[in-house]
């Protein structure tokens, strides 16, 4: 029995330690409205999706703001970041997650921009990838929206004004 256990917890160990040597990690840096560095993400892949961790200031205070992945890797202020395309969806999903046949990839849940305009926070992404097939998103963009995302309006949420993108490194 002890062996067992020895072996099964030895067994543990290295897959853990295997998973620990092998994960990636990605970077964003994020630009406003006018071009200005704004804030940044760090994103870690995890065995279930990635997490991201992000910190953005100069946003709007005390209310909710849209969050996804965009399709591509491009933050052009001068176009109002419209150059990061629509958002980013590998399956053809509907946008939202009280649409019918969403969620897709670049679906994220609204974050809360605090009292001094900035957002803090850790998202989970179970539907994205760093560097891996058809739902890697290094070289796409994050993006944070004028507006909470209603979470059922196609294509995106109608979370208006596309306020901070970031290309994923």
């Amino acid at each position: 029995m002890k062996k067992t256990i020895a072996l099964a917890t030895a067994t543990f160990l290295m897959a853990g330690s295997a998973f620990a040597q092998e994960s990636r990690t990605a970077a964003a840096d994020f630009v406003d409205a006018n071009g200005e560095s704004n804030g940044s993400a760090d994103l870690v892949q995890t065995l279930t999706g990635v997490l991201i961790t992000v910190e953005v200031s100069g946003l709007p205070s005390s209310q909710w703001v849209a969050f996804h992945v965009h399709e591509t890797g491009s933050c052009d202020h001068t176009t109002n970041h419209e150059s990061a395309g629509g958002h980013f969806n590998p399956t053809s999903q509907e946008h939202g997650y009280l649409a019918a046949e969403g969620p897709h990839a670049g679906d994220m849940p609204n974050q809360y921009v605090g009292e001094d305009g900035t957002l803090r926070a850790q998202v989970f992404n179970p539907f994205i990838k760093l560097g891996d097939g058809d739902n890697d998103v290094v070289g796409r963009a994050l993006m944070i929206h004028a507006g909470a995302d209603d979470y059922e309006s196609q294509p995106s949420g109608d979370a208006g004004d596309r306020l901070a993108c970031a290309v994923i490194e």
